[in-house]
């Protein structure tokens, strides 16, 4: 008998695998920790180490053909042994999975409103829709989700909504023990700070435990009461927070620590950019507003003005060559469509869209697509630009045969560099793998590599690296520095990470609602911010300290 509210021991997960090599790959290799009522544990470690892995394994969600030895103890109970109806019972009422991707657990078929439904209704079929309908709206309140998107889908969300819609669904069933698998990593500073207090909050108030995997050091230091580190599959060290943040035993969390520390240094001689030359990109009074419109029986009978959003609301900067703009703010401040917008994925409702002296609003779909050579982006969401159908070498190839820049064979040698330059090796391995079988933050390195094998000119980054733990994170920017300098790029640089932006960028623009509230050098707007909401941002940012 264990006096721990989950209790896990010896634990090992292998995938299925397609080879018919004889040496077992273990994702998660003797893997113990207890987790007691109320108590929080996160759980840290590079993308691909086994975090995600170790919490699906607790939840039973292994791909069918997948090894698993050793226990898992709910309440004396043996997770691996329950039927088929006490296992749905145990995920969501007693344990709840907060997953990495929103889009894992949300339906595009399916309103948000009909998603909280669903989920009651399968597990307290005793509820009337209204109360039913009462306790969802309030539980989307707790993390910022306001009644009148009720009736929305997932694509009319940014990323950073649909994750709190995400949390809002594990919510609903009061559960023991929530999963968390990266939780906040779309969210800003300010919501994740809430959404957090928010579930340790509940922890305290419930006893309901916490494993928040996580690659946010920072973050696991100011929520949790212990960390565990992974390495490798491998559990490599644990203990209070104290501890391992101000003296780790092993090298792989004292160099985690330093990668961390290291975003947050800050340059005392910061190099200005000249901006002498023309600017690369001119965005004038752009805007782009959304109707929030019901069905045509609705719109008929309803006396309602229609309601619109101003996603972007006359918005106006210049982006010089050479130089890295940081764009920060709130998720759903429109960021994200401000970025697409731009593009031309979305047609404003006006305003103009200057690159290379070229207005972008006014060109064909042709003239468009010959544009976007010099023009690309990496995505919040991996999934956005990787074809689950194709493997990654021809994923990364693919922008290069469209525009016709290379042969089949010249496009081959190009991946395989390419690769290299993002950290998956061996090349020849990981061309052939499709996105499935990769990590999240593998998945985000290989959208990374599609989108700078044209050598564009211009680069617009959504949430690059947030998706990556600190070593990595760090690696892939200072990566992407080195090709900005080889290749004499351009960034706009999208994130909810200050300190990601702070180490990364020249100028930092920052959103709330819609309007960019304040512009200028990255140190000002860290030492000497001017608007309320830039000063609550700030405010809101966890700080890693090595004292």
């Amino acid at each position: 008998m264990t006096s721990a509210l989950l209790s896990v021991a010896n634990l090992r997960v292998a995938y299925p695998s397609g080879s018919s090599r004889s040496q077992t790959v273990w994702a998660v290799d003797d893997v113990s920790f207890d987790l007691k009522k109320g108590e929080k544990i996160g759980l840290v470690g590079e993308s691909g180490c086994g975090k995600s892995t170790l919490g699906r394994a607790i939840m039973r969600l292994l791909p069918e053909g997948s090894q698993v030895e050793g226990k898992a103890i709910f309440n004396n109970k043996s997770v691996f042994e329950l039927n088929k109806t006490d296992l749905r019972q145990f995920r969501g009422e007693v344990v709840a999975l907060v997953f990495q991707d929103p889009m894992t657990r949300l339906d595009p078929l399916m309103t948000i409103g009909d998603h909280c439904l669903e989920t009651l209704k399968a597990h307290q079929p005793e509820l009337s829709k209204s109360a039913a309908q009462k306790l969802a709206i309030a539980t989307l309140d707790t993390v910022k989700i306001p009644a009148n998107r009720w009736g929305q889908y997932p694509h009319e969300f940014s990323g950073g909504m649909r994750q709190r819609v995400a949390i809002a669904l594990a919510l609903l069933l009061n559960p023991k023990v929530i999963v968390a698998d990266e939780p906040t990593t779309s969210l800003d500073v300010t919501v994740s700070a809430e959404i957090l207090d928010e579930l340790t909050r509940l922890c305290d108030e419930r006893e309901m435990g916490l494993i928040l995997i996580s690659h946010d050091l920072a973050m696991v230091g100011e929520y949790c009461d212990r960390i565990a580190v992974m390495y490798r599959g491998k559990m490599v060290e644990q203990g209070d927070v104290k501890s391992i943040l101000y003296n780790p035993q092993h090298e792989y969390t004292k160099s985690l620590l330093n990668a961390a520390l290291l975003l947050q240094v800050v340059d005392e001689n910061p190099v200005a950019i000249e901006n002498q030359a023309a600017p690369i990109l001119e965005v004038k009074n752009l805007k782009q507003h959304f109707s929030l419109e019901g069905n045509l029986i609705q719109q008929w009978f309803s006396q309602k003005k229609t309601e619109v959003i101003k996603a972007v609301d006359d918005i106006s900067f210049d982006l010089y060559p050479g130089e890295i703009l940081g764009l920060v703010g709130e998720s759903g401040c429109g960021k994200s469509t401000l970025s697409r917008t731009i593009l031309q994925l979305l047609q404003p409702t006006s305003g103009t869209v200057k690159f290379l002296g070229k207005d972008l609003t006014t060109l064909s779909p042709q003239e468009m697509r010959s544009q976007r050579r010099q023009l690309q982006m990496v995505f919040q969401d991996p999934h956005a630009c990787l074809n689950p159908l194709m493997n990654v070498g021809d994923s990364i190839a693919d922008p290069l045969l469209i525009h016709k820049l290379a042969t089949k064979a010249e496009a081959k040698q190009q991946v395989a560099t390419m690769l290299a330059k993002v950290g998956l090796t061996p090349t020849e391995e990981y061309s052939r793998r499709y996105p499935k079988e990769l990590s999240g933050g593998q998945q985000q390195r290989v959208a990374i590599a599609r989108a700078l094998i044209t050598n564009p000119k211009l680069v617009i980054c959504d949430e690059p690296v947030s998706m990556l733990d600190a070593t990595v994170q760090t690696q892939v920017l200072e990566l992407m520095l080195a090709l900005k300098k080889e290749f004499d790029l351009t960034y706009l640089f999208i994130t909810h990470d200050l300190w990601v932006a702070r180490f990364f960028c020249d100028r930092i623009a920052v959103m709330n609602s819609g309007k960019i509230v304040e512009i200028d050098r990255t140190e000002k707007i860290f030492t000497q911010a001017q608007h309320p909401y830039t000063k609550k941002l700030l405010s809101a940012a966890p700080l890693l300290s090595n004292k």
